[in-house]
Parts: structure tokens; sequence; C-alpha cells
């Protein structure tokens, strides 16, 4: 069954609630049960390296040259964005102009199939073939299903489509949906080097002292 929807009791003050509460007195054997099950086919991977070298960082705020020469600027970069440089991991705070950066972008798309098998039984309420049936539940409630095309229903070991429905008959039915769907996930692995350390200033040579002698 496709759908289904909560069918209103009858209101006390009508006529129609003897006829109904005698209905619901024979339902105590009917149900809905619905089964799922998830088939995950191959995943796939793409990996995604972005390179720069930090230029200026001020507060939580960043800038970054990229391999190809451009300035991207990053505001209020949050404590939870963390690069691990030499085993640590540092936060934008930490980080120093010069430090090379790398980010590490894995997509994984994994296809999967989503089969739902919903049975149902139940004594005839009401039907309007070929469209909807009506069907008395255990839980003392009335509940309209959609009848998909080309549905079938067991009444006592013997099938029929709706057009075989009679108010009063023990039914059951069973249908099968395929659902496919694919699920993205991302995995982000930010590392980094400390800059290089800076060159010693040039040794200061010992002063040349030159003493003039006048000529004699």
């Amino acid at each position: 069954m496709i759908a289904r929807k909560r069918w209103p009791r009858t209101p006390g003050n009508l006529p129609g609630l003897g006829v109904l509460c005698i209905t619901l007195a024979f339902s105590a054997n009917s149900q809905v049960k619905t089964e799922t099950n998830v088939e995950e086919g191959l995943a796939s991977q793409t990996v995604k390296i972005e390179t720069a070298e930090v230029v200026y960082v001020s507060g939580s705020d960043l800038v970054v040259k990229t391999d190809d020469g451009e300035l991207r600027h990053f505001p209020n970069v949050s404590d939870d964005k963390t690069v691990t440089v030499a085993g640590k991991e540092l936060t934008v705070h930490d980080l120093k102009p010069g430090m090379k950066l790398r980010r590490t972008t894995i997509t994984s798309t994994t296809p999967r199939m989503i089969t739902t098998v919903k049975t149902v039984t139940g004594k005839v309420w009401r039907v309007s073939p070929p469209n909807s049936v009506i069907l008395t539940l255990e839980d003392g409630t009335n509940q309209s299903f959609n009848i998909p095309k080309g549905q079938k229903f067991d009444v006592d070991g013997r099938e029929t489509d709706a057009w075989g429905l009679k108010e009063g008959m023990n039914i059951s039915a069973t249908a099968v949906t395929e659902t496919p769907e694919t699920v993205v996930s991302q995995e982000v692995v930010r590392t980094g080097t400390a800059p290089p350390p800076k060159p010693d200033p040039p040794k200061q040579g010992a002063a040349l002292l030159i003493i003039v002698v006048p000529a004699k």
C-alpha cells in the first residue's frame, strides 16, 4: 500500500454508530507491518588537495596566498577549525605568516537502495474499486489505503483484485517499493608546516686599524 490516512469515526449522534461498533468488534487480528531493508553499493571517492601560505593573521581573521598567487580572506575563523602542525593542533590564533597550509578534502559517494515491504491485514469496512479500500485495524480505527495499479489481495488463500473485495472480508496485501538514493559524506584534513627560520644576520667583520706614518 502506498499511502494511508486516518479515517474519522462515525460521530456518536449518528445511526451508523451501532454498525461501526459491531465491525470494530471483529477486528482483533488486523494489523499493518512495515519492514525496511537498506542495501549499499560500492562507494566512490574523490580527493581534492589545496595549498596556501599564511600572509596575514589577526584575531580570527586570516589571509592566505594560494599557489596561483590569489589572496583569499577568511574572516571569523572558528576555533574548531584546527591545523595539525608538527603533531600539534593549532587554531587560527596560533598561525604565523609564512606557514604553509594544506587542506585535503575526501568526498565519498555511496549509492544505496531502500526496499520497503508493507503488509496489511484487516477486515474490509468499505471499498471503492479500483482506487481505495477502508480497513478496520486492530487498534479499533478505520484507515483508508490507496490501491496501487495491479495490486492483488489474499482472501482466505485466494488471490483477487480490488473489484473482488466485499465488505466484511478478512484480507491481506503486500506492497514492495524500492527507492534509490545517494549518500554523500566529506572528510576534511588540515595540515601545515611552520615557516622556515629566519637567516642569521651577517657577522660584522673585525675593525681594520689603518695607521698612516708621515713620510720623513
